[in-house]
């Protein structure tokens, strides 16, 4: 079996890390690729290598410098995020296909490496206010910072049409239904499905 990736992105609050964690739940061959970040780690709860490979700075530019990942990117200052090679080469070794959730620049440099081997799949809200209204239900965020999604939000739609598929998640359970059958169409095929 050739190993295949599946990159979902989406602006935050779209719902493309519930439909991820849903599809893993559902499809055995599909493992989740653990990206690599420099931020602290949050409390007791997340783990390394679980959640996320916890790495500093330095460490992080040394494996920019040694070309280790796929993609990444510098979120705030000092904050680095990306996915490193050896994370995908070590699910298809283990027999699986990798899916990532990233931003939709990472999702678009997940297909631009991968080619034909990648479905990257954009999930976009039904609109900015239903959005807007997911934010602020979560009451995870600041008036600030659901103020900020919202702008980047507006700006990372424009970038659905550079996607394989867009996936509109105003009915989770049809939303995850869908990115279930394109995903194993996918999967099953010789090359890209779309």
């Amino acid at each position: 079996m050739q190993g295949k990736i599946i990159a979902f992105s989406a602006p935050s609050g779209a719902g493309k890390t519930t439909i991820v964690h849903r599809l893993l739940a559902r499809m055995p061959e599909l493992s989740f690729s653990i990206s690599a970040c420099t931020r602290d780690r949050r409390g007791r709860t997340e783990a390394n290598g679980k959640d996320y490979y916890f790495i500093s700075v330095q460490e992080f530019q040394e494996k920019i410098r040694h070309d280790e990942f796929v993609e990444w990117e510098e979120v705030y200052e000092g904050a680095f995020y990306g996915t490193l090679k050896q994370e995908i080469e070590r699910i298809w070794e283990n027999g699986q296909h990798s899916v990532l959730d990233v931003d939709v620049k990472g999702g678009l440099s997940i297909k631009e490496f991968y080619q034909d081997r990648a479905l990257a799949v954009f999930v976009k809200p039904p609109s900015l206010e239903i959005l807007e209204q997911r934010l602020r239900h979560r009451a995870t965020d600041s008036e600030a910072s659901i103020s900020a999604r919202l702008y980047k939000a507006n700006f990372e739609l424009t970038f659905e049409d550079r996607f394989d598929v867009v996936i509109i998640n105003d009915d989770l359970d049809k939303a995850v239904d869908e990115a279930e059958r394109l995903v194993r169409a996918f999967i099953t095929a010789e090359s890209a499905i779309l």
